[in-house]
């Protein structure tokens, strides 16, 4: 016998997590398909990813009832510093002086794992299969079969609508026959934690070279997030650098705006590359976050992107009270619509900003300069700046507007 669902979530990662609680109390029968064992994590690391979380994200972890189990953990973003070096000038935004709280917060991805994970708990009506992956996929007339492998153990589902929030290598896009388009950065991201000499008190930083951005992102005391992005040919190396060398690469890179830089984790570099999905459905499917689009970290836009994902999907969806067919083509179609500008203006402008702050060539050097002067001197145009990176883009979900 399979047990029959209305919808079912590919993918238990922080966006397909995020999408089973905004389902919760709609009333449609959920279940979240979870490759790994669910695991609260207590143990920090010197070497785990920092989110940078915008506003919008905030305001909707906070209405979903995730934020208070995780804002304790976070940093806010009360200033952002953005150069270029060999350039003139620079864009400093300030979230008071624009009147904002904060532009967002920095968060270990490992706390918002956890938060999501004691929020989850709470959902008494969602069915969990953990751990367990999608073998199979077979269309019926108004349904999905599905087959998972639960360490062997094998669980037969029907599904009015299957949601693939299943990364970038999304097996739910592959057996949909979905393509995607790809672009290889040729650099790779080193990954890291650091202690500053002063704290940061809320400051970000980001600065563009010819060899790629090094970002610099307030955490809690003196620790900060540290992302270096080197050309791809030397990544291995520069991860193998001693504490010292790898320091004094940073600083040439960065300069010494917090002070000097101590105990850096351990370094792991990550190639970057930009996939897109040709399409976001398919009969009875759908794709959200990495499944749907895996961006360039500059910009800090891929969760953030992919929880805007979930949340209009969960506004699509409504309830069940409401009637209707979940997977049906008028309804993915009016997500594809609500999703468009904000996935295509987000997705390129995190490309284009990769190959303008990267190219060194001199005429367009003096145009970023003078760019970077007009924005700076203009309140108007730094607020909406700091508003797109804040997540307000597009036809942006109900929850990111407020907690």
């Amino acid at each position: 016998m399979s047990e029959r669902f209305d919808i079912v979530i590919a993918g238990g990662g922080l966006v397909g997590s995020s999408l089973a609680i905004a389902l919760e109390g709609s009333g449609w029968r959920v279940a979240l398909v979870e490759s790994a064992a669910p695991r609260v994590d207590l143990q920090p690391s010197y070497d785990e990813r920092n989110l940078a979380l915008a506003r919008a994200s905030i305001n909707a972890l906070a209405s979903l009832g995730v934020w208070p189990l995780a804002e304790a953990q976070a940093a806010p973003i009360r200033h952002v510093h953005v150069s270029r070096r060999g350039d003139f000038g620079a864009i400093r935004l300030d979230a008071e002086a624009l009147g904002l709280p904060a532009f967002g917060a920095v968060l270990p991805a490992r706390e918002l794992g956890n938060a999501l994970l004691r929020r989850l708990e709470q959902c008494d009506r969602l069915a969990r299969f953990a751990p367990a992956t999608l073998v199979a996929v077979v269309p019926g007339e108004d349904h999905l079969a599905i087959e998972l492998d639960a360490g062997g153990d094998r669980h037969r589902l029907t599904t009015r609508l299957l949601v693939g929030a299943d990364g970038t290598a999304s097996f739910v896009r592959r057996d949909a026959g979905i393509g995607t388009r790809e672009t290889d950065y040729r650099q790779s991201a080193i990954v890291t934690t650091v202690t500053t000499e002063r704290p940061l008190d809320g400051r970000a930083y980001e600065r563009f070279t010819e060899s790629g951005p090094v970002a610099l992102l307030p955490m809690p005391g003196r620790r900060a997030g540290l992302v270096v992005s080197v050309p791809q040919a030397e990544a291995e190396r520069v991860a193998a650098l001693d504490d010292a060398a790898f320091l004094a690469l940073v600083h040439a890179r960065l300069g010494y705006r917090a002070g000097r830089l101590d105990r850096p984790g351990r370094r792991v570099p990550y190639p970057l590359r930009r996939l897109l999905a040709d399409a976001l459905t398919a009969p009875r499917r759908v794709l959200v976050g990495n499944a749907a689009q895996t961006v360039h970290p500059l910009g800090a836009q891929g969760f953030n992107l992919g929880l805007r994902d979930a949340l209009t999907l969960a506004e699509v969806l409504g309830g069940a009270a409401d009637g209707g067919d979940p997977g049906s083509a008028t309804r993915l179609a009016r997500h594809v619509e609500r999703r468009r500008d904000d996935r295509e203006a987000t997705t390129a402008f995190s490309d284009d900003l990769v190959r303008v702050m990267g190219n060194d060539f001199l005429p367009l050097r003096l145009l970023r300069s003078a760019a970077f002067g007009v924005v700076d001197r203009l309140p108007p145009l730094k607020r909406q700046l700091a508003l797109r990176g804040m997540g307000y883009r597009g036809d942006v979900p109900a929850r990111t507007l407020s907690p």
